[in-house]
């Protein structure tokens, strides 16, 4: 209930008043879990506006892939991450196998659940994709059934840019793609996936 209550009261107003987001091929979001978003990550904002644009009722099923290095920091922030903003916390450093960094966000797919996940693994500067990691492709290899669904956002990293904590009024775009699907190979997908979050299409 806490959560719904934040999505209707707090976030939805905010990105029609302050984000005006317009979404882009709304009928290729997903209807039904499992399914993983995919999207181009620039802003704090990005988890809770793709969790916006979906269907209200699923909101109790979607999960965001966040880092725990950020968002467990501290009792408030963590409780709210959790509770709230409903993440799946993610150890962001490296060196560590994908089975254990990625294997919450696996098991909430494997679940039914849909899930927001930034293949940057980072924010990055406005409107520039930056290099996707392996961990994308390790999910969709352990997971082939599960369609893909990636999004292009422009405007959220000048809405809320990295660093900053003041949105700044600002049209934003939300552009979905073709859902993709892993078919065995690695250079296609990553190239497919991409194209699709950088707007090469």
């Amino acid at each position: 209930m806490l959560r719904l209550l934040f999505y209707l009261l707090i976030v939805k107003p905010f990105l029609l008043l302050a984000a005006g987001v317009a979404v882009r091929g709304r009928e290729r979001l997903p209807q039904r879990g499992p399914a993983l978003i995919v999207a181009n990550h620039n802003s704090h904002l990005d988890a809770l506006v793709l969790a916006a644009i979906l269907p209200l009722r699923l909101l109790p099923r979607i999960r965001a892939a966040a880092s725990a290095e950020y968002f467990l920091r501290g009792r408030w922030r963590s409780w709210f991450a959790r509770r709230v903003v409903g993440i799946i916390p993610v150890e962001t450093k490296g060196g560590c196998p994908h089975a254990e960094v990625l294997g919450e966000v696996r098991d909430a797919l494997a679940a039914g659940e849909i899930v927001i996940f930034f293949p940057e693994g980072t924010r990055g500067e406005p409107e520039c994709l930056g290099k996707l990691k392996s961990g994308i492709v390790w999910l969709a290899q352990e997971l082939p059934m599960v369609p893909i669904c990636p999004i292009r956002l422009r405007g959220l990293g000048k809405v809320l840019p990295k660093g900053d904590w003041l949105p700044v009024p600002f049209f934003c775009d939300a552009w979905v793609g073709e859902p993709l699907r892993w078919e065995g190979d690695r250079q296609r997908f990553m190239a497919a996936l991409a194209a699709n979050l950088s707007g090469t299409l």
